[in-house]
């Protein structure tokens, strides 16, 4: 089981990385494979097709627009701050599983 996560906040540093680390931890916690990729100053982790053929959702932040979204066609999408992934990275993962 692989979830999917972008990151993305306005101005592309800070809370991007804060939200990946939160999910990164909150799913080793959980025993959920997880690939997060950032955008903005600097993009990491870029998901591949690989990756989304393997995951059963994706998680998107919503304070920024997220680049070349359509590649997530046909996966459930969670959209959700980069705060509130922050605070409750945990909880949005047990949604999904």
């Amino acid at each position: 089981m692989r979830i999917l996560a972008v990151t993305s906040c306005p101005l592309g540093l800070v809370y991007t990385h804060l939200a990946k680390e939160a999910l990164l931890k909150a799913a080793d916690k959980l025993g959920i494979d997880i690939k997060v990729e950032t955008q903005g100053e600097i993009q990491s982790d870029i998901i591949g097709e690989e990756d989304i053929k393997e995951a059963i959702a994706v998680i998107l932040t919503n304070d920024m627009p997220i680049g070349n979204i359509k590649r997530f066609e046909g996966l459930p999408k969670i959209y959700i701050s980069c705060k509130d992934i922050i605070n409750n990275s945990e909880d949005i993962i047990k949604k999904i599983i």
